[in-house]
């Protein structure tokens, strides 16, 4: 992987999706540089959901992630500028996914249902990603999916604050150089 590790801080994981391209030293850095990369990544979401052996070759799952992650960064900037949706490219993913209902005995008898995934191509093992994006772009409220105010950051994130007035993408990162930058002007001002 690049030098920077993912993080997940969007409060979705589709927006952290987007979030593996960021702007480290003044730099865009693409944090999947190999298809191991994308493999750490969907595990580190919770979305290396499958089943069985998984033959993947070569850059596939790379350039599939890739693929995937510009299809989901065009449906989101059009859908928050409130321009119509190319959902073609994303739905080619949702019918790959090849997954299935199953039903499940939990803790105590208790049943539950749960999506069985058993990908034989990139494009299937990227089916729960696609999922998390479908459920962004047809439920979430686009007046909270924001990006960070930080004109050095790129990242987005779904602003989930009880007052919905988030404005960075981590206040421990952007939002506290924001705060320095204002101190030391008003500081300049003050002298």
């Amino acid at each position: 992987m690049s030098n920077a590790v993912p993080r997940f801080l969007a409060d979705h994981t589709a927006l952290d999706l987007l979030n593996t391209v960021e702007i480290i030293d003044g730099k865009q850095c693409d944090l999947w540089q190999t298809s191991d990369d994308v493999k750490l990544w969907l595990s580190k979401a919770g979305l290396l959901l499958h089943t069985g052996k998984m033959d993947i070759q070569g850059d596939s799952l790379l350039n599939e992630a890739r693929t995937l992650r510009e299809t989901v960064r065009e449906l989101v900037e059009s859908k928050k500028n409130g321009q119509s949706l190319p959902i073609g490219k994303l739905n080619d993913y949702l019918a790959q996914s090849g997954s299935y209902p199953a039903l499940k005995v939990g803790e105590e008898g208790i049943l539950s249902i749960a999506r069985i995934y058993q990908p034989e191509t990139a494009k299937q093992l990227l089916g729960p990603l696609a999922e998390q994006a479908a459920d962004l772009l047809a439920y979430a409220d686009f007046s909270l999916v924001r990006e960070c105010e930080n004109h050095e950051c790129c990242l987005w994130f779904y602003d989930k604050t009880k007052s919905h007035r988030r404005r960075w993408c981590s206040m421990a990162v952007c939002g506290n150089r924001h705060k320095v930058a204002k101190f030391r002007q008003n500081q300049k001002d003050a002298d």
